[in-house]
């Protein structure tokens, strides 16, 4: 009896995360995962539903941070895995999907006339700052504060108390001459940007998220973007869109595509994987063919153009372009849930298209700074009482929430509820 109980207890999230935590830094592979006092774990996960060790079952509105658009274990993304898994799986050489994907890619996007496949989001924004140096022979950068674009050293950088700031690590590890390359201005502020390329001339680009997502959203107010793309232009300076989360999730085409705005290089992730390891980074040609083996741009990667990765995102970006009604769709939705809430004082509620948050600010926020004003002991308890409702909602008040295609009227309706009595 003794022994099935230790069996037991080894297989729920508490006992598991015991055992991570004297294997795995914190117990976890990335930070954001590490809920106090322990993480759930997850043992499947299906349509809007993830199943958990402990025998839960929780509406997803994390979508794995966002590549989920159509919900877990779609049926024909798993076919198209299952395909490419009976002729295998990794190669070391080129494939049929790259071109395929390539074009198909490059078709829906204005801004990229050619593309590179890698294994990540954070590999995308690296390789596409280093294209930028390398095409502008200029080694500065600017870019938001509060935006994040991965986990690499040249854009781990503290916020800053001014639009010419400075950059500081925001990480142990990285040297300071590294981010002191990197400079931030706040979202929503085209007389910062102005201000601070006006002022230094060795600045190559200036990488923002349209639409900040790992703090948001928080969306552009009117022209804001237009005005980037003007100043940019200006001051000889790139223009790089990291669309990792809002690329195929605002609409086909992305924010690029939504605002209209023509960037000089885009990066991709997440969806375009359909839910495996990808990541893309494409722009002009004449800027595209300095990259390795064509130029003398270096980047290179053994998973790169993965045929599994490739072949997911395929099937899900191929099920979207039949059935473009989706993004209708998932906007209604989450206006439905906005309607039903009504202004309480107590925050404020953010959405665009299947995008959403509930900030504990009594206003929408417009950039980082604001975003900090946010009652994050508040959001703390409110996730904590939606996780008891069965909901799972990102664990910080700093990430974004997302619905997926696979989101039933049934769960629409529970969250509307949840979002009426958790607050």
């Amino acid at each position: 009896m003794n022994k099935q109980n230790d069996e037991r207890e080894r297989v729920s999230s508490a006992g598991l995360f015991e055992r991570a935590k004297t294997l795995m830094p914190g117990g976890v592979s990335s930070p954001v995962r590490a809920i106090q006092p322990y993480p759930f774990y997850t043992e499947r996960a299906e349509g809007s539903r993830l199943k958990t060790v402990d025998g839960d079952d929780l509406i997803d509105c994390c979508c794995a941070y966002g590549p989920m658009i159509l919900g877990h274990a779609h049926p024909a993304v798993r076919k198209a895995i299952a395909e490419q898994l009976e002729k295998g799986w990794l190669y070391g050489t080129p494939t049929p999907l790259e071109p395929a994907y390539a074009r198909m890619i490059t078709a829906d996007h204005p801004g990229m006339q050619m593309i590179r496949f890698v294994s990540s989001g954070s590999e995308a924004t690296m390789a596409a700052i280093r294209l930028a140096r390398g095409f502008t022979g200029k080694t500065d950068i600017v870019k938001i504060e509060g935006g994040f674009h991965g986990a690499h050293d040249a854009v781990l950088v503290k916020a800053g108390s001014g639009a010419t700031t400075m950059g500081v690590p925001d990480s142990a590890g990285i040297p300071a001459d590294v981010v002191a390359h990197t400079r931030q201005v706040p979202y929503n502020d085209p007389e910062g940007l102005e201000s601070i390329l006006a002022r230094n001339e060795n600045i190559a680009a200036f990488i923002l998220e349209p639409v900040l997502g790992n703090i948001g959203p928080v969306i552009p107010q009117d022209n804001y973007l237009r005005e980037v793309r003007a100043i940019t232009k200006a001051h000889d300076v790139l223009l790089i869109f990291d669309e990792v989360i809002t690329g195929y999730r605002l609409g086909i085409g992305g924010a690029q595509v939504k605002y209209g705005i023509k960037p000089d290089i885009t990066t991709l992730g997440k969806i375009i994987g359909g839910g495996l390891p990808v990541g893309a980074f494409g722009g002009r040609r004449e800027i595209m063919e300095l990259v390795a083996p064509q130029g003398p741009v270096y980047q290179a990667g053994t998973y790169s153009g993965n045929p599994l990765s490739l072949a997911a995102g395929m099937a899900t970006i191929g099920w979207i372009h039949d059935h473009p009604d989706i993004y209708r769709h998932l906007d209604d939705r989450t206006r439905a849930i906005e309607e039903s809430l009504g202004s309480d004082g107590k925050g404020s509620f953010v959405r665009l298209g299947s995008m959403f948050k509930y900030f504990f600010r009594s206003a929408p926020p417009q950039n980082y700074r604001e975003v900090k004003e946010c009652d994050t002991a508040a959001f703390g308890k409110f996730r904590e009482r939606m996780l008891a409702a069965k909901i799972f909602i990102p664990p910080s008040q700093f990430e974004t929430n997302f619905l997926s295609a696979a989101h039933t009227d049934s769960d629409i309706q529970t969250l509307i509820q949840a979002y009426q009595t958790c607050r």
